[in-house]
């Protein structure tokens, strides 16, 4: 709804003008090239070059960022240079893998053991960060290298932290890309990791394959304080920390989620959400683990839901990045900008409503654009 007020305001050929850009040029520069030939050539240092380009707001790299994307998306259905031995695990695309959970549930140490239990089956591994906490902080509490030392030093591994000092929106827009580039440069796994608070957990859902939840052996407790939303996205709930003293909780807690599911709807209906205790400690049930997200995937390939989801994955992003350069090139216009500014104080001090104020600055900005 929010898209369709949007583009009634704008206006269809207003928004054409506003969002037009210069196609592709080809061939692409040099730059760009030569970055592309380095990230399908299995290249770390061109994969994490590439990540940073994208994250990049300056405009000459934005242009760059799509002379890459084009390349990358041109070639996609190729098999990359740098190819992996899946073990006879391939699959028929990549598998992209979100992972949440509440801070001390043992993110980093699940990724850790299951990263490289994937990586002994032959796998590239991907691990991407959407940190809500960036956006305030400037740093990211996600995709922390060192709580992850074998991992982050493996030659079929790459870790990428969440981006700083930008906005929620950006950082999970800056990742769909980076999974993008991650898949060019090999990867056939990617895990996104994100904290299991605010809404973050459903902008991972929208660029994902699957949603795990990892949650703490805590009982009935744990389960209260978990919100429906976040259960309703699972199609997977890990018990984790199942061992030592903990591993009798883990066992109350599996059956009472496991009971809590019959009430919650997931996302697609032919799947019900599992429940499984592990321990990334002693690696217990990890290839469990792995088996439920193999046959999870393989039905809904196999069913055309995947293919489905990504393509609605990808319309739902294309609207979001519609959004975000009316927004960029409403507060960069000096004129509106200065209106917003004004505004700004008219609503703080209760002269206009939010509503009013938003419905002048489009008007005048609609207005600009249309006399130029």
């Amino acid at each position: 709804m929010r898209h369709r007020c949007l583009l009634s305001l704008v206006g269809v050929t207003t928004l054409r003008r506003l969002l037009s850009t210069t196609p592709p040029r080809s061939p692409p520069p040099a730059r760009v090239q030569a970055l592309y030939d380095g990230l399908r050539g299995g290249d770390r240092g061109s994969l994490a070059r590439a990540i940073t380009l994208v994250e990049s707001t300056r405009p000459d790299h934005k242009e760059d960022t799509q002379q890459l994307l084009a390349l990358v998306l041109e070639h996609s259905k190729q098999p990359p240079v740098f190819k992996p031995s899946l073990a006879g695990e391939s699959f028929p695309t990549t598998f992209r893998i979100g992972l949440s959970g509440s801070p001390g549930v043992g993110k980093s140490s699940f990724i850790e053991t299951f990263g490289m239990y994937l990586i002994s089956k032959g796998h590239r591994v991907a691990v991407l960060a959407v940190d809500p906490s960036s956006t305030r902080t400037g740093g990211s509490i996600l995709g922390d290298k060192t709580r992850m030392p074998l991992l982050s030093t493996h030659d079929s591994a790459y870790i990428r932290p969440s981006p700083s000092s930008c906005t929620l929106g950006g950082v999970a827009r800056n990742t769909n890309e980076a999974i993008l580039l991650c898949e060019a440069g090999g990867y056939d796994i990617i895990l996104v990791e994100t904290v299991g608070v605010g809404q973050s957990e459903t902008m991972v859902s929208e660029m994902t394959d699957m949603f795990t939840l990892l949650v703490a052996p805590g009982g009935g407790d744990e389960l209260q304080g978990l919100k429906k939303g976040i259960v309703e996205l699972s199609d997977l709930i890990l018990v984790n920390k199942s061992d030592g003293e903990l591993e009798g909780a883990a066992r109350v807690a599996v059956m009472e989620y496991v009971s809590a599911l019959k009430f919650v709807k997931g996302g697609w209906e032919p799947w019900r959400a599992e429940v499984l205790p592990v321990s990334s400690h002693r690696g217990t049930h990890i290839p469990e683990a792995w088996e439920i997200m193999k046959r999870y995937y393989h039905e809904i390939e196999s069913s055309g839901y995947l293919f489905q989801k990504r393509g609605t994955q990808r319309k739902n992003w294309m609207w979001r990045g519609i959004t975000d350069e009316l927004i960029w090139r409403l507060k960069n216009d000096v004129h509106v900008r200065d209106m917003i500014q004004q505004l700004e104080g008219d609503v703080f001090e209760g002269h206009f409503a939010p509503g009013q104020a938003a419905d002048k600055v489009l008007a005048e900005f609609i207005s600009r654009q249309q006399k130029r």
